[in-house]
């Protein structure tokens, strides 16, 4: 297998760089940017791409396709344990202070955590 990707983006080849510039004379072109594979075993998404643009401009053109390939028909759900706890905190106040000055002010926070829930062990 090669060691090279030519971009996927759908536009890379417009884009008007000096790095993508090929040919002699007056027979210039601008060509796809060869992107670098760097690990074999572990694709990675950029081994395709040679930048954000190109990426989603393919993904902005294939998104219908790209959902066909493993469609969603129904919403995931993980279930959860949700623990407010209510903790005394402070906060500036800016309008109320001596000489004009903010000062600190006690109030009542709310902290909420979620843990997950282990569906096997309870």
């Amino acid at each position: 297998m090669s060691n090279y990707n030519w971009c996927h983006g759908p536009n890379c080849h417009t884009n008007h760089t000096q790095s993508r510039i090929r040919g002699s004379g007056d027979n210039k072109v601008l060509r796809t940017i060869k992107v670098k594979v760097y690990s074999e075993r572990d694709l990675n998404i950029f081994d395709f791409f040679c930048s954000n643009n190109c990426l989603h401009d393919y993904l902005h053109l294939h998104a219908r396709v790209i959902a066909n390939i493993a469609p969603r028909r129904e919403a995931l759900e993980t279930p959860i344990k949700v623990i407010k706890e209510k903790y005394e905190s402070t906060r500036w106040d800016w309008n109320n202070g001596v000489d004009n000055r903010p000062q600190q002010v006690p109030y009542m926070a709310t902290r909420t955590t979620i843990k997950s829930v282990d569906n096997d062990n309870g």
